[in-house]
């Protein structure tokens, strides 16, 4: 599933092409994803600038002038560039052509994602005016984990998936956050002191920003590439290496379930 370093990736990537031009035309190929696209969308923005491109959690907002497109990568989801008649795929559901010739291309093999218009101001979308805090700004602190975690018995590690709580912290990099705060992830998120929970945070946000600075080095070749950035390259040091040595004491890392996601962990290193 695309996490918010491959949203703020694609983000990233896609703005400098799309930012101050206007939309010629959208094509809808499917209009069932999570939930069905406005069929007026294509009238709505044709002939509109794109004046921003952002991200608010996993959303991208396309900020026009009389309004804005929420878009969701849902759980197989990509956004990219593609050079005008560049025959579309199977799974290539949504094409805005923009007025200098490029496509930006919206593929989803699951269906999962989302393309909404709103006329309001974003945040007060109801997809979006819950959610928590963003990860890598001065709001997500100690005191915030703090404060929601009291009386919390649930896992810690399910307590910042939450996108209530702070938003963009998915499974991969919970786990690795956790890691490297010595935390084990089924510890009672209301039993962690405020110096563990400083320290989580910490890490929380070196790994999210380590993992959009690697992502960025693909973005001199973002335009016509597969629309996928490569920060999956990363040297990850649990997920997705259950069975295997630990990196810092050499045992064996473990696998359980926490949320219906795989959890892998140190026994020895986590507490």
């Amino acid at each position: 599933m695309p996490e918010l370093p491959e949203v703020e990736t694609t983000c990233r990537g896609i703005a400098p092409h799309i930012e101050g031009r206007v939309v010629e035309n959208l094509i809808l190929r499917h209009h069932q994803l999570r939930w069905p696209i406005p069929k007026n969308l294509p009238e709505l923005v044709k002939n509109q600038v794109v004046l921003s491109v952002t991200r608010r959690g996993k959303y991208l907002l396309l900020r026009f002038e009389q309004g804005h497109c929420l878009v969701h990568l849902g759980m197989s989801g990509s956004l990219r560039l593609v050079e005008p008649m560049t025959a579309p795929d199977k799974h290539d559901h949504v094409d805005i052509v923009i007025q200098n010739g490029m496509i930006l291309r919206y593929t989803d093999p699951r269906r999962f994602g989302a393309w909404l218009w709103t006329a309001e101001p974003p945040e007060e979308h109801a997809l979006i005016k819950k959610l928590g805090p963003e990860p890598l700004t001065e709001d997500f602190t100690a005191a915030h984990l703090v404060g929601l975690a009291k009386g919390r018995n649930g896992p810690i590690k399910v307590f910042i998936m939450n996108a209530h709580i702070v938003v963009g912290v998915g499974n991969i990099y919970a786990n690795e956050a956790l890691f490297l705060a010595g935390i084990h992830p089924k510890r009672a998120a209301g039993r962690i002191s405020i110096a563990r929970h400083s320290l989580l945070v910490d890490k929380i946000k070196e790994v999210l920003q380590a993992a959009i600075e690697q992502g960025g080095t693909t973005l001199k070749d973002f335009v016509g590439g597969d629309g996928k950035p490569g920060y999956f390259k990363q040297s990850l040091r649990v997920y997705g290496r259950a069975g295997l040595p630990c990196v810092q004491c050499g045992e064996e890392l473990k696998e359980i379930r926490l949320g219906q996601r795989a959890t892998v962990f140190c026994k020895f290193c986590q507490t």
